[in-house]
């Protein structure tokens, strides 16, 4: 007869041996998961990078939020310095007093190494309130830039609507927030799908359609939005096109060789459009030359939208 093994339950959580609780670097992400540890009467500290010394693996503004279970989640670096954070952000939450922290270059830590040579300093700041957090949160969700403003000297944080850069601005450091990359992807083809399930995958909110309906299409078209026709008839883009001419995507991308983008800017011409306005279309759309199948369209497509992107925030 098999003798049945008692059950064990499993291991608690060592709360002084910080591990990340999922793998993110989407701020949103962050906030929320700081926020709704407030919420459930967690303790919880936000750290930020507000200073890089030499090269950096994350730019200015990048985030952490560390619970005070030791669960984490954000970089602030490539992943070298990330559990050493949390482990001064729970000092932070014990202590309730916030400090300033330096990594690589300039630090005092002389074992924890900077793969990319530079140095870091990081805001450690215990979070008093989700307040600022949902406001944020609240601001992107509805297509609006927000900001956090950090004032070390009186261990504050407030949220306010503006569109700035990230970086110190007198006493404070803001980290400035967008809405997510909204894709509109206009056709019903292979490439159409593979183009929309690659832009999901990468984290956008996605859009397709077959045609242009005046009710939601100029509606959807802000300046966080990629537009991106993948048809093979002039005609059927024609009212997509005008439509995102007339708004401000930061990007119009359409389909087609140069012979037809020839066809295309006559057109659009002959319809009152000014060369500038023309300019605009990225055409043939991508950034590989030639790409005939399905998948490496989409990459090709998705590839200019995220350079596109990134060139408007460097501004």
């Amino acid at each position: 007869m098999l003798q049945q093994l008692p059950l064990t339950e499993p291991a608690a959580r060592d709360p002084l041996t910080p591990e990340p609780a999922f793998l993110t670097d989407d701020s949103a992400a962050i906030l929320r998961f700081a926020a709704e540890a407030l919420m459930a009467g967690q303790a919880a500290a936000l750290v930020t990078l507000v200073e890089i010394r030499g090269g950096a693996a994350r730019p200015l503004g990048a985030q952490m939020a560390v619970r005070d279970d030791g669960l984490y989640c954000g970089f602030v670096s490539g992943g070298c310095v990330e559990s050493a954070v949390a482990h001064e952000a729970l000092e932070v939450i014990a202590s309730g007093t916030d400090r300033m922290v330096r990594y690589g270059q300039g630090s005092p830590y002389f074992d924890i190494v900077l793969p990319c040579g530079g140095g870091i300093t990081l805001s450690i700041h215990k979070l008093r309130s989700a307040q600022p957090l949902h406001a944020v949160l609240k601001a992107t969700a509805q297509r609006q830039t927000a900001s956090l403003h950090y004032a070390p000297a009186s261990q504050t944080l407030r949220s306010e609507l503006s569109d700035g850069e990230s970086g110190w601005h007198d006493e404070e450091f803001t980290v400035s927030y967008q809405p997510c990359t909204r894709v509109i992807v206009y056709g019903r083809s292979m490439e159409a799908e593979a183009t929309a399930r690659v832009a999901r995958a990468a984290g956008y909110e996605v859009h397709t359609s077959d045609g242009f309906d005046p009710r939601t299409s100029f509606a959807l078209m802000d300046a966080q939005t990629a537009v991106i026709l993948l048809y093979h008839d002039l005609n059927r883009e024609l009212p997509i096109l005008q439509a995102a001419l007339a708004a401000n995507p930061f990007y119009i991308g359409a389909l087609g060789s140069m012979r037809t983008h020839a066809a295309r800017v006559e057109k659009l011409t002959g319809l009152g459009w000014c060369e500038q306005d023309l300019k605009r279309i990225r055409a043939p759309i991508g950034i590989f030359p030639k790409a005939r199948d399905a998948h490496s369209l989409a990459l090709s497509v998705l590839a200019d939208v995220a350079a596109a992107r990134l060139a408007g925030a460097e501004k």
